[in-house]
């Protein structure tokens, strides 16, 4: 008799992503290379089978310029040597500014997540629905991920949490 897959979700099922968006510098418009990464999720412990991401991303108390854009990516190490992960381009696993070398690079390296249309109203809120993190990389999840942040809106940031939550699996 073989037994059933079935979805478990742990007891800490979500978990906030370390980064920073306080603050956060627009681009010029249509330019998404400079912004934000978070600290990389290390699941080499967990062994979860996918990471749904999620979050809410809060625009500038000064009104931002209509139809522009918030674009969250995600990054996986290039190698991952004795346990150590190498990242591609700039990026180094931690909580940092960071800016990509190109367009070309970036949209090599880097697997789009979402992009978030803003209006012209101040101090907004802006969710973006869960995406599977294990989809965007053939589907399995890295041991190794994070996310990369950056905007055009023409006004800083002023917040956001960017969260995922656990998915493993148990037999029944």
């Amino acid at each position: 008799m073989m037994a059933d897959l079935k979805t478990k979700y742990p007891s800490t099922s979500s978990v906030d992503l370390t980064i920073t968006l306080t603050a956060l510098a627009t681009n010029a418009a249509g330019v998404f290379l400079a912004g934000r990464e978070s600290t990389a999720v290390d699941n080499s412990t967990d062994l979860d089978l996918d990471h749904l991401l999620s979050g809410v991303i809060t625009v500038g108390s000064v009104a931002p310029t209509v139809s522009r854009s918030i674009n969250i990516y995600a990054y996986a190490p290039i190698s991952v040597a004795s346990g150590t992960p190498t990242y591609p381009d700039v990026l180094d696993g931690t909580d940092s500014a960071e800016t990509m070398t190109s367009a070309n690079v970036m949209n090599s390296a880097l697997r789009f997540v979402a992009s978030i249309t803003i209006d012209a109203t101040a101090s907004r809120a802006y969710n973006f629905a869960p995406v599977s993190i294990a989809s965007l990389f053939g589907g399995v999840l890295p041991r190794f991920w994070g996310v990369f942040v950056a905007h055009d809106t023409a006004q800083n940031l002023t917040g956001g949490t960017l969260s995922y939550e656990r998915i493993q699996g148990q037999t029944v």
